[in-house]
């Protein structure tokens, strides 16, 4: 026997469903500009460690040479990005959704818990809930990420017009570094995302299209059977003897 449990609104859905090939877009557009001045590396020396990212990796890609092209795309993209995330921040207020969303003093907590489990050093897994503390945690700061990004990228497309801003964030290098960073934040979380949604199974993954999931329900008409007990046999009571 299952239970339905109501997980995401509708408008939480177009929301996530939106940004999921908005936020595509950008990374690919961006990706072409970042082709034509691409300096960031870890090195050591006069030794490079890594290159973001190799002259082979664009040429797979097929990125040289289209920055006027992936400036056209980012642009566009950026308002409905900005666009979408307004709306899904007013919606959450608006709602009261943001009461999931928002970490709270005991989210780390329960993150650590959460975490513990995922890599098998918990053997009991965590209560479920609509989020648990490290959704809330990673949720609540790609929204951040989303304004950072949103900032970040006025400074460096317009630097003169939002002078202020850009000066706010540490001048133009630093803001487009600022703005690098967050890119690859997305990236890894886009990975770490969809690997907790293949582990978590159809149902989680249903929940996001229907906005419900069926979970086992426990028939309280049959509840769990205890643990037996032991029950020691007594010691024979001595019969007094016949004199």
């Amino acid at each position: 026997m299952k239970r339905i449990i109501h997980k995401h609104p509708l408008a939480i859905r177009w929301f996530h469903w939106i940004n999921f090939p908005v936020l595509f877009v950008m990374i690919w557009s961006g990706l072409l500009i970042y082709w034509a001045y691409d300096p960031y590396k870890i090195q050591i020396g006069g030794y490079t460690l890594v290159s973001f990212f190799p002259d082979g990796f664009y040429t797979f890609l097929h990125v040289p040479r289209r920055l006027a092209e992936g400036m056209a795309w980012h642009w566009m993209f950026m308002w409905l990005f900005m666009l979408n995330g307004l709306a899904y921040v007013i919606y959450t207020f608006a709602s009261g959704e943001w009461r999931h969303l928002v970490p709270d003093r005991n989210s780390f907590r329960e993150a650590i818990q959460v975490i513990l489990y995922e890599f098998g050093l918990r053997k009991s897994q965590p209560p479920f809930i609509k989020y648990n503390g490290a959704q809330k945690i990673a949720y609540f700061f790609i929204m951040l990420m989303g304004v950072g990004s949103v900032l970040t990228g006025f400074a460096i497309y317009k630097p003169t017009q939002f002078s202020w801003l850009t000066g706010v964030l540490g001048g133009y290098e630093a803001a487009r570094l600022e703005h690098f960073l967050l890119t690859v934040g997305f990236v890894l979380f886009f990975f770490v995302h969809i690997g907790q949604v293949i582990r978590a199974g159809w149902p989680n993954f249903q929940s996001m299209i229907t906005g419900f999931e069926l979970v086992k329900a426990i028939d309280p008409q049959r509840p769990e059977p205890a643990e037996p007990t032991t029950i020691r046999p007594t010691e024979p009571t001595p019969t007094p003897a016949i004199l």
